[in-house]
């Protein structure tokens, strides 16, 4: 009977009453990584045994770029382009006995962990930290990741397995105290007027309140033609800006205004200078449908009420700034661009994550990467006196009856 073909069912199964994402990716202390076990049984006649030759595992990621998919009408732009690498190294989980093409199997549970890298890994991709799986409208930009089985069943036949694994990146969190602390820039007109601003923090997540405090100074040494210039008005903006191919020949640039506000001044440069504060609430995707449902989400990615966040791929990058502009009569208009850190999460979503990062720092503090202790795999051959017995079937009679204990 072993000799006869007899396909696998793969699935993978994660800890009890817990995702197969264990830890934070991109917080180190937690030791983000995948644990669960990859279960093998015959997918048909459901006692017959299955031949198995090699078992690996592997988390791999896709990326694919459509830069002008957004455009209809632009019907000979150039193809989708798409990457596919393993993150971190691919995993043996099991080899048949020396000298022989394969084993004879009734049912197999081979636990595994994958640990994801959390360095910055320069050239080295394996140690690379992986961006959080997104997908941009009209599939412009998508990552995603799957935990891929390959199963070797004899010398010819092969068969792989994908399961979709959404990931998040928790390091753009605006509750960090390195994004609250006040972040300052300024820039000069003619060397007549100084544009100073003061942003208070610097990670924003859906419908936080960003708040901008805005200086308009006269160079002293220039007074008497300084308090010449009017101010006309000041507008705060916040743009997204997508690299696409950021790091190959032909980079393509697209960014848009997310949210604007503008204040109306129309004044003199006063002698002491101009201050005003201006705040604008970062925009949020509503998620829900023309019904009021929220859509059940696809199992590849995350459910976000954002449209995008602050990310880099290997294919496209996405950035956020926030724009400060001053047009002025008598000298010209002041730009002044920030770096801001978009996060998926809200501030007080960002809050709620804080406490549950500190226990997976502490659990993950007893695992060693080198030595991660893992459960025992469990294999029954086919000739396996309990072999049955694991598969819920008993012999009765010379027949084979479900087994009731």
């Amino acid at each position: 009977m072993a000799q006869n073909h007899v396909p696998a069912f793969v699935r993978i199964t994660g800890p009890p009453n817990s995702n197969f994402l264990v830890g934070y990716p991109g917080i180190s202390a937690t030791l983000p990584r995948i644990e669960g076990k990859v279960e093998i049984r015959p997918s048909a006649g459901w006692s017959a045994p299955v031949k198995v030759s090699l078992v690996t595992i592997g988390l791999q990621r896709r990326e694919t770029i459509h830069p002008a998919a957004e455009n209809i009408s632009r019907h000979l732009a150039a193809p989708r382009k798409e990457i596919a690498d393993i993150v971190g190294k691919e995993q043996l989980l099991y080899r048949c006995t020396v000298n022989k093409e394969f084993d004879s199997v009734l049912a197999m549970d081979l636990p595994f962990v994958i640990f994801i890298p959390f360095g910055r890994g320069g050239e080295e991709v394996a140690r690379r930290m992986p961006p959080a799986s997104l997908s941009l409208p009209s599939r412009t930009a998508e990552t995603y990741y799957e935990l891929v089985v390959s199963l070797q069943q004899g010398p010819t036949d092969q068969r792989k397995f994908g399961f979709p694994v959404p990931i998040q990146r928790y390091d753009t969190l605006s509750t960090f105290g390195m994004y609250n602390r006040p972040e300052s820039a300024e820039s000069v007109s003619d060397r007549l007027v100084t544009l100073g601003i003061s942003l208070p923090r610097w990670s924003y997540g859906p419908l936080d309140p960003v708040s901008v405090y805005i200086k308009l100074s006269p160079n002293p040494d220039h007074l008497s033609k300084a308090k010449k210039v009017t101010i006309k008005n000041i507008t705060v903006g916040i743009d997204e800006e997508i690299v696409f191919n950021h790091e190959g020949d032909e980079p393509s640039r697209k960014s848009k205004t997310l949210a604007r506000v503008n204040q109306q001044v129309s004044v003199r440069m006063p002698e002491a200078g101009y201050f005003t504060n201006l705040g604008l609430v970062f925009p949020a995707k509503d998620l829900r449908d023309a019904d009021g449902v929220i859509p059940r989400p696809k199992k590849e990615f995350p459910l976000y009420p954002i449209a995008g966040f602050t990310t880099t791929g290997t294919l496209y990058k996405i950035e956020y700034y926030l724009t400060v502009k001053a047009s002025l009569s008598g000298a010209r208009d002041i730009t002044l661009r920030k770096p801001i850190v978009v996060c998926p999460l809200d501030h007080a979503g960002c809050k709620e994550e804080m406490k549950a990062i500190e226990q997976a720092a502490k659990d993950a503090a007893h695992i060693s990467q080198d030595n991660p202790m893992l459960p025992a795999m469990t294999i029954i051959k086919a000739n396996d006196p309990a072999g049955l017995r694991m598969l819920g079937v008993c012999i009765v009679g010379g027949e084979r009856k479900p087994l009731i204990e």
